[in-house]
Order: structure tokens, then C-alpha cells, then sequence
């Protein structure tokens, strides 16, 4: 046979007839042979064993199931990854019948509403870590159908950083703290993490999602989940159906800003659940539409990538979004533990009418969560957990086990009896049944070469960002590799930038200081570079057009005019928002007529980085004398920095000439010198920052 060896980053790689592949260790600090637990050498640590390329990942492959039991088992009993988390029930409901692309009986009726609970979570940092920390955030959906339980176990980003279930261990460890220092936590700027992922060119894409503002969401309710995977769908005659699965927020996309980041993790380390909590609470019950992306083996044969690749994702200008339900969060949990803790997803939960790919991503999940689970909640017997048992009839003859809740009667407890009526369930012809995909090939540890593309999605991702947004991933990778000490990490991820757009890469050089630009990184497909701009990659350019759901801060103090603070209250309530007053004082104040206002911040604790957008509303007197406070000079330039509109009256122009900011106010500071100002000032708070204030400052330091 001959072969053709290609670069594949760091990494030689044999390709043969046939797409076989076989990668060669070049790391030049390896030093000892790599083994099994049980001192078996190791010839391949990237490829789980599979039937064929693009085959399905085969049970037999003990090097992956030793390397991922071993993984699951590490901790207890915090999650091993999505430690820190927070859940919410609700319910979904059908649009329309889907019975033409699924027999699931969730989509079989319009107007159908099945229970449901959803967790959120980071996935880096422990259950003690701070919400807004740059991450990827867990969206796992439990659907408690009449067919049993389905979970869309997914991601705030809708694709992954491997394309192998064999390299999850490895991903999170560099990620994790540091084995012998234990830090840094719920972080990803340092050595070893850009150390492997910049050794991993599969990663590229995934690394510009979590470098942009998507890896720091405003709230949970401001941000949008997948599935990550592509699944099957297969209605009653057996026909298939590939699918992609969305979820989109009503109340449209908002991230923060790093600096602000930094500041809510200090301010409010609970920032994202507390914003859940409250507004469930209050009634502002969030929902996301459920959207599918449909298409067939021919469509996705003509894909100039392959839809088992997790580091891949579909634009919805190719295949558009199907809007086929909603899903409403309406109840907060009554016990935190006995719910968000014990709640246990697994992607192998599915319902008929649900199938598999041969994802190797995918594959190895159906293994790895179920192993987690016995871990984590002590036995087989987690189901028996109210939040994790299904809410429809169920028989089997399961028994015994640590914590067993659910106690067989009779004499039968296998299966085939010959009981009758008396011998228990048996299976049904319209059960669950797999697709009947035929599948042959030789047992092979490979990638198939459909995988090999790394850059071009990266690239189009970048490109269908904003001005704005580039900027932030610009910055967020100078911060991020700022941090690692190791120049030569630096350099690497400046050669796969190289790979992607070029002024990008010169950017990040410039802000590291890196003086010689290295080579680029030698690809092991050639990147497509005239792939379309998608805007539905854009969290600016599916923002909201109204204020709805938000949160306006009003800095109160006495004899404030009160039928301005009362305007603000009226049009913040007429557009769904809710309105937080901060005051000197707890105790609130007493506006110009005499009314008592409560106060649910004071100024030492409720900066303006809890908010959307701020108001300060001060007497002549009082604006005076809150200038000299830290705290208010703090709330004004915070929200200065952070693109923020601020409303003013006359009385706070102390404060911005005491903070150096009166010479700089712009069209982002808006004067309410009557109650008529204040229509206007809520419209103009639906775009929720003023970004020309950012690129007056780049020019500046340009």
C-alpha cells in the first residue's frame, strides 16, 4: 500500500488508500512508552477504535473505555465536568405534528405539552466557582415524554473541541487546575491548556467560540443552546431523517464584556442563577423555541465537511431553522440538592423516533454519562431519584442494587417466562428500535479524511462577527495567552491564527508582543477561505429590539424628581423590564412630593455592572454630595466603560466632572431634563450598549 504523509498539526499522520490513517507521536519531551493501566503498550491515543472511517465506535475498544471509566471515576461526588450548574422545571409544547420525520410521540400532536426540567451549567470550575467565568455553558434539556425520558444534553456553542470521545479526558484535565498546584480554577488562560489545544488543530473552531462573548452570557435566558451532535430522526415507515437541534431565547441574544465579567464574579459570584431565580420568581418565565435543522444523506453528502464531525456545525443560511415548539420555564425548584444535584442526564436517553449517529463524539458520550451517573449517585438505581424517574409507566425486571426505591413483586424476574399474564412485561414490536444502518470495515484507530479540515468554520465564524466582536476575541486571546508563561504556546496559536485571517493573527502578535511573525501552522486540508459570511453567528446582530426582560438601575436619592423616577418606572414596566432602585442609604429615599421610595441596593453594594443600562436621578444637593463617594464615582465609570447608556439629571454632573468624564459624554448619555426624555431614553436602551464609545477608545490607544 502506499502512503502519503501530510502534517496534521503537531502531529505526522500515514494516510493510505482508503483514507486510513495512522498518526505517529512526534512530540519531541516524549520520553516513555504511553500504556494501559495494565502496562499494555499504546500505539494510538487519538482515534477510538471504530467499524470502518466513518463507522460506529466499537464496545471491544478497552484502551477508550479504561482511559474514559478511569476519567469518570475521578472525583466524587461533584459532576467530574458541569459541576457548577443550576435547574429549573418547566414545560414543552408542541407546534405542529412532526409524524412525517418522527414516530416520537412528542411530536406527534399539536398543542402537546410535556413536562420538562433544564439544567444550566459552566463546565470548567467546581460547584463553589463563579457564574460569569469565561466558559462554555451546559444546556441539558430532560424531557419526560409518555415514551420515557429524552435528554438533549447540550452547549451554549454549537460545536465541540474534539472530534473523538478518546481525547475528552485529556481536553478537561488541560483545562482543570494544574495537578500539582491546584489552580488556577474555572479558568482557561494558562500553560496547559493553550499548551493542548494549540497541539490540536481540531480545536480551532471551537476556541473562536469561546474566545468571543458567547463564553460570557449576560444571563442564562439571553443565550442560545444545541445539541452539538447531528442525530436521526425516523418516522413510522422507517425513513430517516438527519437532524441538528436549537434553542432559541424569545428574549433574544446579550452577552457582557470582560471587564465586566471580572467585576460580576467579584460583585455577585451567583450572578446567573440569582437572575433565574428572580425572575421565575416575579413571573418573567423565560422560553426558548425549539428549532430543527432537517436534511438527508444526499444533502449532507454534498457538505463541504461531515456531519459527524463535532467540530463542525451546519449554517442556518444552508439548512434553515424549523421552528417546531416552545419551551417554557415557569417553577423553581423546591430543594436544590435533590434536584439540580441529583438530576442525571445521558445522551444514550432517547425515546422511538430517536436515533444515533456514528459521531465518535456522540459514541463515546452514550458510554461515558451512564458510567458518570452510577459513580456520582452511588448505584444503577439513580432512576429511582423523583427528578431522574420517568413520569410514564414503566416495567422491567431491573433489581436489587444499591438504594433500590422500587420493589418487585412475584416470583418472575427474567424474561422469556412462560407466566402469562403473571410472568411481567414484555417487549413490544412498536418499542425502540435502531435504524438498520448496514456497517462494514476493518477495526481501525483513524480519522476519517472528511475530519481533517480544521480552519475554514473558524474563519467563517470570525468573519460573521461584528467590528465589536472581533475586537473582544481579539483582546480575549491576548488576555488569555498573556497568562501563559511558555512564549513558544504563544507563538503556536499565533501559527493556526495564520490559518484563519490573518489581520486577527497580527493582532494578537501585536498584543503579546511577539516580534517575528511565525509560519503559519501547515494545515492538514487546505482551508476553504471564501466561505459565506452567516449572520446567525452573531450575538449583535440577534439582539433584542426591545428592553424586555432586562434590568434598569436607578442611583436614587432625596428630593429626586419624583415624576421623572415615576415616568421611568411606568415606561421600564410597559416594556417588560424590571426596574432596581440604589440609594445612599438602604432605608431608600424621599423623593421632591414626599414619596418613600425603598431601596433594594445601596450604593456600596448595587454597582452598575448589575445592570443594563442606569439612570441617576439626584437632587442638586444630593448629587453634591454622593461626588465624594467611591462607590458612585465607581457606578458611573463602570457603566461608562461597559458601553452603557446612562440617563442623567443636571444634578449628577458633579459626579461625571468629579470622575473626568464630563468632557467625554457622548451620545450614550442621555440627558432626562423632563419626563418627556424618558420614551425616548427606554428605546434607545433595546440596543443595550453604545459601541461607538469602544472605537473611539481603539482609535485612541491605535
Amino acid at each position: 500500500m502506499t502512503q502519503k504523509k501530510i502534517r496534521y498539526g503537531q502531529e505526522d499522520i500515514q494516510r493510505g488508500q482508503g483514507g486510513e490513517t495512522q498518526q505517529m507521536n512526534d512530540c519531541p519531551h516524549a520520553t516513555a512508552t504511553m500504556t494501559t493501566a495494565q502496562g499494555a503498550p499504546i500505539a494510538d491515543d487519538q482515534n477510538s477504535l471504530k467499524a470502518g472511517s466513518r463507522g460506529p465506535t466499537l464496545l471491544e475498544d478497552h484502551i477508550m473505555r479504561e482511559k474514559i471509566f478511569h476519567f469518570d471515576h475521578e472525583r466524587i461526588p461533584e459532576r467530574v465536568v458541569h459541576a457548577r450548574g443550576y435547574g429549573v422545571h418547566g414545560y414543552f409544547e408542541t407546534y405542529e405534528s412532526l409524524a412525517d420525520v418522527s414516530s416520537a410521540d412528542i411530536f406527534q400532536r399539536a398543542g402537546e405539552k410535556t413536562p420538562a426540567f433544564v439544567r444550566f451549567s459552566t463546565v470548567a470550575g467546581n460547584k463553589g466557582s463563579p457564574d460569569v467565568a469565561r466558559d462554555v455553558r451546559g444546556f441539558a434539556v430532560k424531557l419526560y415524554t409518555k415514551e420515557g425520558n429524552w435528554d438533549i444534553v447540550g452547549n451554549n456553542i454549537p460545536v465541540f473541541f474534539i472530534q473523538d470521545a478518546i481525547k475528552f479526558p485529556d481536553l478537561i484535565h488541560s483545562v482543570k487546575p494544574a495537578p500539582d498546584r491546584g489552580f488556577p480554577q474555572a479558568q482557561s488562560a494558562h500553560d496547559n491548556f493553550w499548551d493542548f489545544i494549540t497541539l490540536t488543530p481540531e480545536s480551532m473552531h471551537m476556541v473562536m467560540w469561546t474566545m468571543s462573548d458567547r463564553a460570557i452570557p449576560r444571563s442564562f435566558r439571553f443565550m442560545e443552546g444545541f445539541g452539538v451532535h447531528t442525530f436521526k430522526l425516523i418516522n413510522k415507515d422507517g425513513k430517516v431523517t438527519f437532524v441538528k437541534f436549537h434553542w432559541k431565547p424569545k428574549l433574544k441574544l446579550q452577552s457582557v464584556v470582560w471587564n465586566e465579567a471580572l467585576k460580576l464574579n467579584g460583585a455577585d459570584p451567583d450572578f446567573h442563577r440569582r437572575d433565574m431565580w428572580d425572575n421565575i420568581d416575579a413571573g418573567n418565565y423565560p422560553e426558548w423555541e425549539l428549532g430543527l435543522q432537517l436534511f438527508d444523506e444526499k444533502v449532507a453528502e454534498e457538505f463541504p465537511f461531515d456531519v459527524l464531525d463535532a467540530t463542525k456545525l451546519i449554517p442556518e443560511e444552508v439548512v434553515p431553522v424549523k421552528i417546531v415548539g416552545r419551551l417554557v420555564l415557569d417553577n423553581n425548584v423546591d430543594n436544590f440538592f435533590a434536584e439540580t444535584e441529583q438530576v442525571a442526564f445521558c445522551t444514550q436517553n432517547i425515546v422511538p423516533g430517536v436515533d444515533f449517529t456514528n459521531d465518535p463524539l456522540l459514541q463515546g458520550r452514550n458510554f461515558s454519562y451512564l458510567d458518570t451517573q452510577i459513580k456520582r449517585l452511588g448505584g444503577p438505581n439513580f432512576t429511582h431519584i423523583p427528578i431522574n424517574a420517568p413520569k410514564c409507566p414503566f416495567a422491567h425486571f431491573q433489581q436489587d442494587g444499591h438504594m433500590a426505591m422500587h420493589n418487585p413483586k412475584g416470583r418472575v424476574n427474567y424474561e422469556p417466562n412462560s407466566w402469562g399474564e403473571q410472568g411481567g412485561p414484555r417487549p413490544s414490536p412498536e418499542g425502540f428500535r435502531s435504524h438498520a444502518e448496514p456497517k462494514e470495515g476493518e477495526k481501525l484507530r483513524i480519522r476519517p479524511e472528511s475530519f481533517a479540515d480544521h480552519y475554514s468554520q473558524a474563519r467563517q465564524f470570525y468573519i460573521s462577527q461584528t467590528k465589536e466582536e472581533q475586537r473582544h476575541m481579539r483582546d480575549a486571546m491576548i488576555f488569555e495567552l498573556s497568562k501563559c508563561a511558555r512564549e513558544d504556546i504563544r507563538i503556536r496559536l499565533v501559527s493556526h491564527l495564520l490559518n484563519i485571517d490573518e489581520d486577527l493573527a497580527k493582532g494578537v502578535a501585536k498584543g503579546l508582543r511577539i516580534k517575528k511573525m511565525p509560519a503559519a501552522a501547515t494545515p492538514a486540508a487546505t482551508p476553504i477561505t471564501d466561505l459565506p459570511e452567516s449572520p446567525a453567528l452573531s450575538i449583535l446582530k440577534n439582539g433584542p429590539d426591545t428592553f424586555e426582560g432586562r434590568k434598569l438601575g436607578v442611583l436614587l436619592t432625596d428630593d429626586a424628581d419624583a415624576e421623572l423616577y415615576h415616568a421611568l418606572k411606568k415606561a421600564a414596566d410597559k416594556e417588560g423590564a424590571m426596574l432596581e432602585v440604589i440609594a445612599p442609604e438602604i432605608g431608600g429615599v424621599t423623593l421632591s412630593d414626599g414619596t418613600e421610595v425603598p431601596a433594594q441596593q445601596n450604593i456600596e453594594g448595587g454597582p452598575s455592572i448589575l445592570y443594563d443600562a442606569v439612570a441617576i436621578i439626584v437632587s442638586e444637593k444630593e448629587g453634591k454630595r454622593i461626588a465624594g463617594f467611591p462607590a458612585a464615582q465607581d457606578f458611573l465609570t463602570d457603566a461608562f466603560a461597559h458601553m452603557k447608556y446612562i440617563a442623567y439629571t443636571d444634578g449628577a454632573l458633579t459626579l461625571f466632572e468629579k470622575t473626568g468624564l464630563k468632557s467625554m459624554m457622548d451620545d450614550g448619555c442621555i440627558s432626562l431634563d423632563s419626563a418627556k426624555a424618558v420614551p425616548g431614553y427606554m428605546k434607545t436602551c433595546a440596543s443595550l450598549r453604545y459601541w461607538p464609545r469602544e472605537e473611539i477608545w481603539e482609535s485612541a490607544a491605535a
